[in-house]
């Protein structure tokens, strides 16, 4: 059976049990939703989408990469989107597809049955199934994408510690794409507040290996650049041993082991003169 012929035998299915078909298709697609979705807007979602299909079928194609099941596969990406952002999983997505499949199997296998336009009604609807969970693929990745880097930039603050001082207290591994980020904040709050002095503390890095000290150095040069000097603090004890055996060095660059400590030497180094006062007696 050519092409044309099959895909008028499936409007006339579609067409003369169409409503009967489309109202189990949302049955079966919101039971596999769990409840959800509510069952009209599922409806909604697919009358569209069965509407559109038919459209489709009209041009005599039964290949949904054709141009004329475009407005198919628009109506299957906003579905696939939505499905993603409210948290569904991509089988749960595919089955607003196939579940079709399921619906029309009886009256294409029965006693009018016509294996041939199954089969390519079926190789049909696999193809937008699959583009469904492309689709829903594509955007949990940017999902996923956006939170990384909206996490990376929480876990990147930098705050003004003083006037003229400001400090990046870091938190978890120092990759080359939070440097960048660190990079970018602390040269901008440099500019925003007018400072001179700059803090990176280290005490949240577990480790300290070439490779962050690299990223370390390099956060310290872009700040003298911009006429800043940095002070790196959190240098604990492991910290400093393995410093040692790696041989890195950090030049003329100032380390403390505190953040307190590299405060002070801030503030020494902005002109503000720090005195420890001893507390009064009876806490005043």
């Amino acid at each position: 059976m050519a092409g044309k012929d099959i895909a008028k035998r499936l409007i006339g299915l579609l067409s003369v049990q169409g409503e009967d078909l489309a109202a189990e298709w949302a049955d079966k697609v919101t039971g596999s939703l769990g409840g959800r979705v509510s069952r009209s807007e599922v409806e909604r979602e697919l009358r569209e989408i069965y509407a559109a299909l038919l459209s489709a079928l009209g041009s005599g194609s039964v290949d949904g990469h054709d141009e004329a099941f475009g407005e198919v596969r628009a109506l299957l990406t906003e579905l696939s989107r939505n499905r993603a952002m409210q948290g569904f999983a991509p089988t749960e997505t595919a089955v607003s597809v196939f579940a079709l499949r399921e619906v029309l199997a009886p009256a294409l296998e029965g006693e009018d049955s016509d294996p041939q336009a199954y089969l390519q009604f079926a190789a049909l609807l696999d193809t937008l199934g699959l583009f469904t969970i492309e689709v829903y693929t594509r955007t949990r990745e940017g999902l996923i994408a956006a939170q990384a880097e909206q996490l990376l930039e929480l876990s990147t603050p930098v705050v003004k510690l003083w006037d003229g001082v400001v400090g990046v207290p870091l938190v978890g591994t120092l990759d080359s794409a939070r440097t960048m980020v660190v990079m970018e904040k602390m040269l901008q709050a440099l500019i925003d507040t007018g400072s001179e002095q700059a803090i990176i503390d280290i005490t949240g890095v577990p480790a300290v290996d070439t490779e962050v000290a690299q990223h370390l150095l390099k956060t310290v040069v872009a700040a003298r650049l911009m006429g800043a000097e940095c002070t790196i603090s959190g240098i604990r004890p492991q910290i400093a041993q393995t410093i040692v055996a790696l041989g890195i060095d950090f030049g003329d660059i100032v380390t403390k082991a505190t953040l307190a400590d590299a405060l002070r030497h801030a503030l020494r180094r902005s002109g503000v003169t720090v005195s420890r006062t001893a507390p009064q007696a009876g806490g005043r």
